[in-house]
Formats: structure tokens, sequence, C-alpha cells
């Protein structure tokens, strides 16, 4: 139970509508902060500007997935009104207070650092990664059939990097009945692809293994699938980047080739926002709980 933590939202997407029912459910105090256009009410929530005053008395302080940029700005769906959080907003926080985001840019990291207030990156859990990884190859799938005019089966496919999502892409059109190829960077990632039956290869090889790639699918959050490797695939081949922005896709040279190359981040927050949202209100309010009854045991 939460009861008499205070807990303040600041902006965000439908995943966090599922964070807060999850803390009203277990008697937080619940602040809406960039939430003025939000349709359905919550009882036991109240909406609240932001203010040092508010952000004194707040426990757990929670970001979109994107947390801030590097300016401070936060994202909300549910807002028209700009939101930056500053770092006289962090050093209003109540030292024992958590903060939490999907990811943390350096900005947030260093006025959470400087302040010593605690930041937990969410998507760098192990827990959340694996959980997210389902929609986000739902997604992934959704948007490759979609975009062809053949079936997965029996197709090639091309994953770049088997960690989180990696690998469970490679597991799931497997099933499908595609022959995948991925690309590794390590001997043991290499020993693990032959064990999932799959057909893996060193990522400095990439130009020389997408000529027969009906579909490729990047994870690496980095340039790797450049203008030398776009030259290889033929001009019928859709690419479909995860990686979170810019992506490591040149999207620029792909739409000279007429190839079919798409940005597609945050996937979980678009095809089952309310799956995404349970998963990150379960792992939060776990920590939370943890947290305090530790306090209580001191």
């Amino acid at each position: 139970m939460l009861k008499g933590k205070h807990v303040a939202f600041i902006g965000g997407d439908a995943r966090q509508l599922e964070v807060i029912k999850c803390c009203i459910e277990l008697h937080a105090k619940v602040s809406l902060i960039g939430f003025d256009n939000l349709q359905s009410t919550f009882n036991g929530a109240s909406k609240k500007d932001l203010t040092m005053d508010l952000l004194e008395t707040v426990d757990m302080l929670i970001l979109p997935i994107l947390g801030t940029d590097e300016e401070g700005c936060i994202n909300s769906i549910f807002t028209t009104e700009k939101i930056v959080l500053t770092e006289e907003h962090i050093a209003s926080l109540p030292t024992h207070a958590m903060v939490y985001a999907g990811i943390a840019k350096t900005y947030l990291k260093n006025i959470c650092h400087k302040h010593s207030i605690q930041l937990v990156e969410l998507l760098k859990r192990d827990d959340v990664a694996i959980y997210n990884s389902i929609p986000t190859v739902e997604g992934a799938l959704m948007m490759a059939i979609q975009h062809t005019d053949f079936t997965i089966h029996g197709s090639t496919c091309a994953v770049l990097g088997l960690g989180r999502v990696g690998m469970t892409l490679c597991r799931t059109l497997k099933a499908l009945g595609a022959q995948v190829k991925v690309g590794v960077r390590s001997a043991s990632l290499m020993a693990r692809g032959v064990e999932m039956g799959l057909i893996p290869f060193y990522m400095d090889e990439l130009p020389q293994q997408v000529s027969d790639v009906n579909i490729l699918f990047n994870t690496v959050p980095a340039m790797v699938v450049t203008d030398k490797v776009l030259n290889h695939m033929s001009c019928h081949a859709v690419i479909i980047d995860l990686a979170s922005k810019p992506g490591g896709v040149d999207f620029s040279f792909a739409e000279k080739r007429g190839i079919k190359a798409m940005l597609a981040p945050s996937l979980p927050g678009i095809v089952a926002s309310k799956t995404a949202g349970r998963i990150l209100a379960q792992t939060m309010t776990r920590l939370l709980m943890k947290e305090y009854e530790g306090d209580s045991d001191r």
C-alpha cells in the first residue's frame, strides 16, 4: 500500500493512465501535471500546476518514457502547454524522493545527480525491457504485414541485434516460418544464434548478408544500415527500424534507392498502451513498495 505517499505525474501518453490507476488503487495521493486536456477523470487524483511548493511534498515523480529532452522539455499528449522541468524543480524535491523515466537524457541525469535525487531508468531494467519486447515485436509484425504484399512465412528476414527485443523478434519470426538471419557483434551471441536455429553473422559482414533479405528489422541504436549496406539491398525490401531516435538507418539514401524504410520507436505505447502501462505500473509500484518497506524496517 502507498497510503500517505504523494505521487506526481508530469506529462506522458496513454501508458501513464494505467500507472495512475495503479497508484490510486494503492491509496497514494496522486497529482497530475500537464493533464489539462485529459477527458477521463480519476477519483483520487487532482490536476495541478508544476510548482516548487507542490514538488516539496512529492515522494515519487513519474516522467514520460522519454523523460525530458536536453532542455528539460517534457512531452505530453494531454496538454498543449509547454512543460519544462528545471534544475530548481528537482532541487525542490525531498532528498528521499525518486524520479522515474523510461530513459534519461544527460540533462535529467545531471540535475538529479547534482541534487542527490535517485533516478530510475525503467527501460534499462531487464525485466521491463523483456516484457516490453512483446508489444514491440507485435507492433513490428503489424507494420511488416501492412507494408508488404507477401507473407512473413517463407520470407527472408534479417534482425540486427540479438538483445532483448532482437531475441523475442527472432523467435517470433522463426515461429511464423521465416528464414531468420541475425547480425551480432560477439562470439557468445553468435553461439546463441546457432542454438536458436537462426543464421547468425557478424555485423561487419552486413553488406554481404542483405542481398536476399525481404524485411530487415534494426534494433541497434547506431548508424549500421549505411549507404554501403543499402546499395546491396533489393529495392523491394522493407526496413523497420525499432531503435530509439534517430535510429540506425540512412533514411535519405534508402529513399533515393526506392527502399521503404520506417522508424518505429515507442511501439508499445502505440499498439498496446494498456499492456505497456501495466508493465510500468507493476514495476514502479513494486520498487516503491520495496523502498518504503525498507524505510519502515530501519
